[in-house]
């Protein structure tokens, strides 16, 4: 199976850039399955009905979210009406929305998608190594493969995670830091791994905000209302191949690719 790996889709230009960009990545690569980290293609913040299904009708078949994923009150009707927009499975019982989804690609392949969220400099929910490694072993059976975004802050973690599901999940991507990283590899027991997988919109920027929005911030410490860069855009993730048969990933490549988005 070819999994395509979009990384965090930050606002109005990183929506354009998958408009422009993805049809041209399906083309190159085949993938049987698109996924998507979409907990800010809300101009920065959240997502919303509207935006969930462009993105569907772009082309993406399961979207992933993270600790942004509430920050449109409209969630909760989102992620109970779409089985496909997936929040962390370790919010604790009772919070509305799935953690986990089982697709089936048009190959007929079956994949399992599971998010979690790390908790070391993030609000400290439940267990995400436990809670992920459960839902993993009860959907082995029903899927060919099985890939976890792991949305987390610290390398340390994510590390630590991807060599915890090692030989129980086929890929651990990790999210949220919006800065790709160059250790894309497969694990000792054949997952396929990187600690995250980059942003998709504007790079002449501070993780997609404007830079001049963003020092404010840091410098004077007051609040600032942020909003989406426009230059240098790209399309970040990675693309995996995986043997159906073992579950095993086979290879990940990164993907950086620049898009231009005018008259988007």
């Amino acid at each position: 199976m070819k999994i395509l790996f979009i990384g965090d889709i930050f606002g109005k230009p990183g929506r354009i850039a998958i408009l422009k960009g993805l049809p041209i990545l399906r083309e190159t690569h085949e993938p049987d399955v698109v996924i998507a980290n979409g907990e800010n293609v809300a101009g920065g913040f959240g997502i919303t009905n509207n935006l969930a299904d462009k993105l569907f009708r772009y082309g993406i078949d399961i979207i992933t979210g993270g600790n942004h994923i509430w920050d449109r009150q409209e969630i909760d009707n989102l992620i109970e009406s779409h089985t496909n927009v997936l929040r962390p499975i370790n919010y604790p019982i009772g919070v509305p929305g799935n953690g986990s989804v089982l697709f089936e690609t048009k190959k007929g392949g079956k994949i399992a998608v599971i998010n979690a969220q790390g908790r070391i400099f993030m609000r400290p929910i439940d267990d995400p190594f436990r809670v992920a490694k459960k839902e993993a072993e009860r959907l082995r059976g029903k899927a060919d493969i099985i890939l976890i975004d792991f949305h987390a802050e610290a390398t340390s973690e994510k590390k630590a995670f991807g060599y915890f599901l090692d030989g129980i999940a086929s890929a651990v991507v990790g999210t949220h830091t919006h800065v790709q990283t160059s250790d894309n590899q497969i694990l000792p027991k054949g997952a396929a791994y990187i600690t995250d997988a980059g942003m998709t919109g504007a790079h002449d920027s501070i993780i997609g905000v404007r830079k001049e929005q963003a020092l404010k911030f840091v410098l004077f410490g007051r609040n600032v209302r942020f909003s989406p860069a426009e230059k240098d855009v790209r399309i970040q993730g990675c693309i995996i191949e995986t043997d159906d048969a073992t579950g095993k990933a086979l290879t990940i490549e990164r993907i950086d690719m620049p898009v231009d988005i005018k008259g988007g």
